[in-house]
């Protein structure tokens, strides 16, 4: 059975992603060149990794010099982690922010700086 696809970024998506957000745009090469460890993809992987993100509305590409296409974001960072997160709430929290805050809370262990900063932004999201 085909495997369903993801409207949020998968994570070889989300490296390709970071490498286009670093360099504002590029042809494959130049996202290819800014991934941390280039070696670690083929050129053929990111080309094809392009392509799907922009399946997926999250680029677009140009005619660029000679035969290359250059590609932009169309998507921003904080975007994608919106709908990313979004997703998240969707799929493992019913729905519910406030249980995946609850879950949070739960699970990591937050210093008396960070517990206060989240009791100053719930403070002003209560005065909205």
């Amino acid at each position: 059975m085909a495997r369903k696809k993801s409207p949020t970024l998968t994570e070889a998506e989300l490296r390709i992603m970071q490498a286009l957000w670093q360099i504002g745009q590029g042809a494959v090469a130049e996202v290819h060149a800014a991934l941390p460890d280039p070696e670690s993809l083929a050129y053929n992987t990111v080309l094809t990794t392009l392509r799907i993100l922009e399946g997926k509305g999250y680029v677009r590409h140009e005619p660029g010099p000679g035969r290359a296409y250059i590609y932009s974001p169309l998507v921003d960072r904080e975007a994608a982690r919106r709908e990313t997160l979004g997703q998240v709430v969707r799929q493992f929290f019913d729905g519910s922010p406030s249980a995946l805050v609850l879950n949070l809370l739960e699970s990591e262990d937050l210093d008396e700086a960070e517990l206060e900063r989240l009791r100053r932004m719930i403070r002003e999201a209560g005065e909205k």
